[in-house]
């Protein structure tokens, strides 16, 4: 036994009459342990691991006590809405402080700070009252960290260090579209290229080598907006699919090349959201700003990709957040600028409006174990269960406020959250 040892269990010892014997102490119990959370699968972009916002995690309670879910910790982090991603027990994500952008890498179990990097940045948007950003979801590959600052900077970072291995300005040497609220678009990947909207001229998509930086291809003339692309195959073709001012494209990844066009306009480029595509090729795509949203059907014909308007709604109009796509039906929340956002439940293959939901305003989604895991942008939390008939509440908590816009983030039973000025991790076990 060492001293340490000795002198604690001494000190603690409890004194008994002279000529008593101590009775022999009944043994305690091991003191139980918090089981850990399950890995699940790492979410490394925008979107999570299929870029819908959908998951396999399972061993979710579909209700909690009053007190609502465990809370793991919670922590002040800054202005912003930079959706985190999650691997191995880090969690990476961006926010702003005065004439500076962060990017952080924490502790996935506490919270902890384990690097950060920060940027000078001069951006001002033009709705101060809502914030400076940043608002772009960082995007992870092996051994690097890439991300795009407000500004329209796109960094490549070592994951590990924080350290920048690379840089493009988008906007200054790409002559990107210089956006009223800043750049918003996350990065997608596409075997060895990083993609990003830029809205250059002649550079309204570009891919970048993730190894070096270097410009791989640059194609087009649309310009920006704020939505992010996703990657889309249709019976075999590949394409990214994105928003662009005054069409929804799709762009061949290997090289650039315009593979098919839908005219779709939001005034003033205000078009946020990010497309939704399901398994019958349906994409929906939406925005206000009198922009409303289509169902657009996708066909492969030979090499190319055909793309048809199922319909077109200027009803509909999902402003920001996301939307998901389940079965044949899609929910989101529609309205927000000049009407109270609130939950809408659809037919993919129609338009047709299935239901409404007055209660729920702004919200955000991710899909998992049967289950939409939902945060409004007043900071409650709940489980719902919605179907073609309804949008039924299991279980509802309050746990941020300050406009909680950044959609939820769940890697196993762990469950990532923020609003504008912390970030919170709960167990959904």
């Amino acid at each position: 036994m060492d001293r340490r040892t000795f002198l604690s269990l001494a000190l603690s010892a409890p004194v008994f009459a002279q000529g008593t014997k101590p009775k022999p102490a009944a043994p305690k119990p091991p003191a139980p342990k918090m089981a850990a959370p399950a890995p699940g699968v790492a979410w490394t972009q925008w979107g999570g691991p299929n870029r819908n916002f959908q998951t396999e995690a399972t061993g979710l309670k579909d209700t909690w006590p009053a007190t609502g879910p465990r809370v793991v910790w919670k922590r002040p982090l800054g202005e912003g809405y930079s959706a985190p991603v999650v691997e191995n027990g880090v969690v990476y994500t961006a926010y702003g402080r005065p004439r500076e952008e962060m990017i952080i890498a924490m502790n996935a179990e506490t919270g902890a700070t384990i690097w950060e990097r920060n940027n000078p940045m001069t951006f001002q948007s033009d709705a101060a009252e809502m914030g400076n950003g940043p608002y772009t979801s960082p995007l992870l590959i092996g051994d690097r960290l890439f991300t795009t600052g407000v500004a329209g900077r796109l960094q490549c970072l070592d994951k590990k260090s924080g350290n920048v291995l690379w840089t493009q300005e988008l906007w200054g040497t790409h002559g990107g579209s210089r956006m009223m609220y800043g750049y918003s678009s996350s990065p997608i990947a596409f075997r060895d290229l990083v993609i990003v909207p830029v809205g250059g001229r002649g550079k309204s998509v570009m891919a970048f080598r993730q190894s070096d930086g270097g410009t791989a291809w640059a194609k087009l003339d649309y310009g920006n907006v704020y939505s992010s692309p996703i990657l889309v195959n249709v019976n075999g073709l590949e394409q990214v699919v994105t928003v662009m001012d005054g069409a929804v494209i799709a762009v061949n990844p290997h090289n650039g090349d315009l593979v098919w066009q839908v005219p779709f306009k939001a005034d003033y480029s205000i078009a946020v959201a990010t497309p939704v595509v399901g398994p019958d090729n349906v994409l929906f795509v939406s925005a206000e700003y009198n922009a409303g949203a289509k169902g657009i059907q996708l066909e492969r014909a030979g090499n190319t990709t055909k793309a048809t308007e199922l319909w077109n709604s200027n009803r509909l109009r999902l402003h920001h957040g996301n939307a998901i796509r389940l079965n044949n039906e899609i929910y989101f929340c529609s309205g927000g600028k000049f009407s109270q956002a609130i939950m809408t439940g659809i037919d993919a293959r129609t338009g047709r409006v299935l239901w409404q939901e007055r209660s729920l305003e702004k919200a955000t989604f991710v899909w998992a174990d049967h289950k939409l895991i939902t945060l409004d942008q007043d900071g409650s939390l709940l489980i719902a269960h919605p179907s073609p008939e309804g949008f039924k509440v299991a279980a509802r908590a309050p746990l941020l406020s300050s406009i909680a816009w950044t959609p939820p983030v769940l890697v196993g039973t762990r469950l990532y959250i923020r609003d504008r000025k912390n970030m919170m991790a709960v167990d959904l076990s």
